[in-house]
């Protein structure tokens, strides 16, 4: 039987007196990683903060392996934090700052060693433990920040954009390294992002939150195949709401909010005629965007030449890939 690490119920959550997160219910298995996604100002963060103890709780229960630590203070939660700017003390090394925690549990010296050399070499830093944070690179300091936060044998891991601060080709590296220590170590992963690429190659699952609320929990692959509101089937992906006129036309259906996936339309000389609008080669693929009936929409194609701007094309849509939702189209 798989054990709950993490139950949260009924949460509520407020800044000066302002309720920002309202019936947040979720509860994550031992060794998933999970990604609170969503828009800025959605209430990603403090729902992590709340559940590290930084921020109070309004209303409902946070429960850790079965404890209640709902108003337990942040150093009594077994959780470990790893924070955007990995808050490292820039004068210590990279051991000192990794052995912080056990030091001021007054580990004894021998263990505290043998801990931080084990970690160390499971995050990959055991040759840099003699740098300062300013002589480390910024995916070398990712991971000072990440054991530093694991060497207190925390079996839950929370993380606030902890790749915002690195350039694209260190945040794929990290984003692997990261599921690789996840994978070694099994610990639980609360990982925060706005970024929709880190949280669908890296969740096991996505809780994607709109305005302070939960909108839809699932799979990457079902919240991008399966959108169950039109703000996921708008905010998962690259997506076109079509008019009621594109709707009819492309989708076959009227009178309902009709979302496509930029790669769901492609060219066909059978299709609806639209206007060629602008073209953006994007290296494996190539976007164009259409005027058709008055309605903007991009097509996502692969070893495409781009029409001429101002160009007719005749475009249509991939037998089911239309998300229809009740309701007036715009």
């Amino acid at each position: 039987m798989t054990e709950t690490a993490l139950e949260i119920t009924d949460l509520a959550l407020s800044y000066d007196n302002a309720r920002v997160v309202e019936d947040f219910t979720l509860s994550i298995e031992t060794g998933a990683f999970v990604s609170l996604l969503g828009p800025s100002g959605c209430g990603k963060t403090t729902v992590l903060r709340a559940i590290a103890g930084f921020l109070p709780v309004a209303s409902g229960t946070i429960r850790l392996l079965g404890e209640d630590i709902t108003r337990l203070p942040p150093e009594r939660r077994d959780v470990g934090i790893v924070f955007q700017n990995y808050a490292l003390f820039p004068t210590m090394t990279a051991f000192e700052n990794i052995a912080f925690g056990l030091r001021a549990a007054r580990k004894p010296h021998a263990e505290i060693r043998k801990a931080v050399a084990e970690i160390a070499e499971v995050a990959g830093i055991g040759a840099y433990l003699d740098r300062t944070p300013a002589n480390l690179s910024g995916g070398q300091q990712q991971r000072v920040a990440i054991a530093r936060a694991l060497v207190m044998g925390t079996r839950v891991l929370l993380m606030d954009e902890p790749l915002s601060n690195l350039d694209a080709k260190v945040r794929q590296t990290m984003r692997r390294e990261i599921k690789r220590l996840q994978r070694e170590i099994g610990f639980t992963a609360v990982f925060v992002t706005h970024d929709q690429e880190e949280a669908l190659s890296m969740s096991d699952s996505i809780v994607v939150l709109n305005a302070g609320r939960i909108e839809q929990i699932g799979t990457p692959r079902a919240l991008y195949k399966s959108p169950a509101t039109p703000f996921i089937a708008g905010f998962i992906g690259s997506a076109n709401e079509l008019s009621p006129m594109a709707t009819q036309r492309l989708a076959g259906v009227i009178g309902a909010r009709c979302f496509v996936k930029h790669e769901d339309l492609f060219f066909n000389e059978d299709g609806v005629p639209a206007t060629v609008l602008h073209a953006e080669f994007l290296g494996t693929t190539t976007r164009i965007d259409l005027d058709l009936d008055g309605c903007e929409v991009a097509v996502l194609l692969s070893d495409a030449t781009a029409p001429e701007i101002g160009a007719t094309v005749h475009v249509a849509l991939r037998p089911g890939a239309a998300h229809v939702f009740e309701g007036s189209a715009t």
